[in-house]
């Protein structure tokens, strides 16, 4: 069986390479914009969103924070309230079940468009919104549905879903929400501030999961593993699901040569588990006799 032949260099390959370029930069800012990120994620899988496309996404999003009322009266409660009206009732935002099927949920471009997505794209454009107007407010990644926050996360403040078009959570039902996703309890740093890089991390395993579910688009699940790859701070295991995703797709050198590496990776750690990892390279190396 022969292996792939790498993609050609050309027009394309080298937008991508300063997209990917730009993501990298962008992920090591002090202060990572991260609609920016996010639009730069939508860019991979969506090659027509140009600058252009990008500029609008964030002009829509100043539109929608212009729309806000400067520094309501009431404290958080009125930021969450507010943000709810707006972007829940007036403008529609929200998610179903079937979205999740949907890569098109994962892309924030997308979703300022269909005003459908997943909870922490959603969660996305509450806080992108709510920053611009001046908000106290900040993602929560609780384990299988992200939520927004507003106020002091150690002191006041409220919970918001935006999934379910922005409906205010008590403590039991961010417990409940936790218990649903995972059969376990909530936790103080659950609902801790999430670092914009965690987020970003967070939208592409959304994202790999979803190829993953389909062969078909293996191409997909693998720039979502490049981009993880770029960020600061990324799983190590993430290196041997790439190297594997090659083999799959017939990329066997490159495979077998990345499966190398992460077994030396491994070695000082684990010297069993990278003799596994040395024979599922010899095996990919073999596929090609």
């Amino acid at each position: 069986m022969a292996s792939r032949t790498p993609e050609e260099p050309g027009p394309e390959s080298d937008a991508r390479a300063a997209r990917r370029h730009r993501f990298a930069a962008a992920a090591r800012e002090e202060r990572p914009d991260l609609s920016l990120l996010c639009l730069l994620v939508a860019a991979e899988a969506d090659p027509g969103l140009d600058e252009a496309g990008m500029d609008a996404a964030q002009i829509e999003l100043d539109r929608l924070a212009g729309l806000l009322p400067y520094h309501p009266a009431g404290g958080p409660g009125a930021w969450a309230r507010n943000l709810a009206e707006l972007l829940g009732t007036r403008c529609g935002f929200g998610g179903s079940p079937a979205d999740y099927r949907r890569l098109e949920s994962s892309l924030l471009h997308e979703v300022l468009r269909r005003r459908r997505g997943l909870p922490i794209l959603l969660s996305i454009v509450w806080m992108e919104v709510a920053r611009r107007a001046g908000a106290p407010v900040y993602g929560v990644a609780l384990p299988g549905h992200f939520v927004v926050g507003f106020g002091d996360p150690a002191g006041a403040h409220v919970l918001a879903d935006p999934f379910a078009g922005g409906r205010p959570l008590t403590d039991e039902d961010a417990a409940l929400l936790v218990a649903g996703a995972t059969g376990g309890q909530l936790t103080r740093p659950m609902t801790a501030p999430a670092d914009p890089r965690e987020i970003v991390l967070r939208v592409l395993n959304n994202i790999r999961a979803w190829a993953e579910a389909r062969p078909e688009h293996s191409a997909v699940q693998l720039w979502a593993l490049d981009l993880s790859l770029l960020l600061p701070s990324h799983p190590a295991r993430l290196r041997h699901e790439r190297a594997q995703l090659l083999v799959r797709r017939g990329e066997f050198l490159e495979g077998a040569a990345e499966l190398t590496e992460y077994a030396e990776v491994v070695a000082a750690v684990d010297p069993a588990g990278a003799e596994t990892i040395r024979r599922q390279a010899a095996a990919a190396r073999a596929m090609l006799n």
